[in-house]
């Protein structure tokens, strides 16, 4: 029997759109579905849940629950990756709260930024762990990576585990449709060109019936912006720099220097940034799950719609060999020729049974590219720090990042990171 292993499984919302959808899927019924959580509450839950879902859709799929993460992947297939190292309580209370005392504010902080970094340090051990259960157990599995920060994670499984990964993110799916709603002009039809890098990908060309859309596009943009909407970033991002971006305006606020700034308060205002709204989140999806838990548990007939999410197509295309194409992200082997080589790009790719197969995109305009490398710079030297173990690399990842460097000095950037080291304790590695 072929296996899908699910690291992660105690997400459980998440798992029930991941495995929900490989339950609909013809060409995966029969394989095993094996679910591995460190939280044992969490992973019973998916487990009734899922199982609940299973005989709804009467699907043949076996669902097998593991307390012992080897077993987990011995074997398998596909391995889907969807974990969070220190979750809510207390690691992103950490790297909200403690750069707070700087004056150093955030939105999201799971992508650069010092959220970003830290929550890089944290995570590549345990990915690295996996990378060595993979290679021992299941070494010719694909591995899946949905777990932010993106680019960063998917890098170290290619470049240091060894593992066949690709970088999975739904902010390529929503970008045409997002934009085209928000500025209510119709998307059917539509053709899209999507490259640069994670959270931070360029919508190269938009058509439709041959025709370039982008002067509209652009005219209507100008006009939205004259009132208060949620993706004012984005929106001034294009208008300033030629093109749309995929992720979100909360996440583009701190990728640039240009939109929370302590000595231009007003911009928060102008342009509509919710700080703190990853913690805002966070606290509400808690709440929300208390009062969802008991009805998903109890639910008889559950049903399940199939999502967008990428991972059943791309089994499916693997296993019957139709082509799929997704945005992936993957290494930059001359794929977008003025980006580094050493980076994690996000880009086209066909997906059949040879594969993730990524398609060649040639430079980027400089602008965009120029743009790509300021968060590259600090995604290759977190992952520096993370592989050699020394501070220094943590400082000056820190130091090139685009939004600390506008705030701090490099003496404060330094001591915030000393803190933030201290402040985590035993869920970072000892650095030298």
């Amino acid at each position: 029997m072929s296996k899908i292993t699910f690291l992660g499984a105690g997400s459980t919302i998440f798992a029930k759109n991941v495995l929900g959808d490989c339950m609909m899927t013809p060409s995966l019924q029969n394989f095993e579905l094996a679910l591995f959580d460190i939280d044992m509450q969490r992973l019973k839950d998916s487990d009734q849940i899922l199982s609940n879902l299973k005989k709804t859709l009467g699907s043949t799929c076996v669902i097998k629950l593991y307390s012992d993460r080897k077993e987990a992947l011995r074997g398998a297939k596909y391995v889907v990756n969807a974990i969070q190292v220190g979750g809510y309580d207390p690691c992103t209370i950490t790297d909200f709260e403690v750069p707070k005392k700087y004056g150093l504010r955030q939105t999201i902080a799971d992508t650069v930024g010092i959220g970003g970094i830290f929550r890089n340090l944290r995570t590549i051990p345990v990915m690295l762990d996996f990378a060595a259960d993979v290679r021992e157990v299941c070494p010719d599995a694909w591995f899946l990576n949905y777990t932010n920060p993106m680019a960063v994670l998917t890098n170290v499984m290619n470049t240091y585990g060894g593992v066949r990964t690709v970088g999975l993110c739904h902010s390529v799916q929503g970008c045409v449709s997002g934009l085209f709603d928000l500025l209510g002009m119709d998307h059917g039809g539509v053709q899209a060109k999507i490259a640069g890098i994670n959270h931070m990908a360029w919508l190269l060309e938009v058509t439709k019936d041959g025709k370039d859309l982008y002067p509209e596009i652009k005219r209507r943009a100008a006009e939205k912006q004259r009132e208060k909407h949620h993706d004012m970033v984005r929106l001034e991002m294009m208008l300033k720099f030629g093109y749309y971006i995929t992720e979100s305006s909360e996440h583009n606020a701190e990728y640039h220097p240009y939109f929370i700034k302590r000595q231009y308060p007003e911009l928060i205002d102008r342009f509509n940034i919710p700080l703190d709204e990853y913690p805002r989140r966070c606290v509400n999806q808690i709440k929300r799950w208390e009062g969802l838990r008991e009805q998903l548990m109890n639910s008889q007939d559950l049903e399940h719609v199939r999502s967008e999410e990428y991972a059943s197509f791309i089994f499916e295309a693997m296993e019957t060999d139709q082509p799929f194409k997704i945005g992936g992200n993957v290494m930059n082997t001359g794929l977008i020729t003025n980006l580094p080589k050493e980076a994690c790009v996000e880009v086209p790719c066909l997906v059949d049974s040879s594969g993730v197969n990524p398609t060649y995109i040639g430079d980027l305009p400089p602008q965009c590219a120029a743009l790509n490398r300021t968060n590259i710079n600090t995604q290759l030297l977190t992952i520096e720090a993370a592989i050699t173990g020394k501070k220094e690399h943590i400082y000056h990842a820190a130091m090139l990042d685009p939004h600390t460097a506008a705030e701090l000095s490099m003496d404060d950037i330094v001591t915030l990171c000393d803190d933030l080291i201290e402040a985590h304790g035993d869920w970072l590695p000892k650095f030298v």
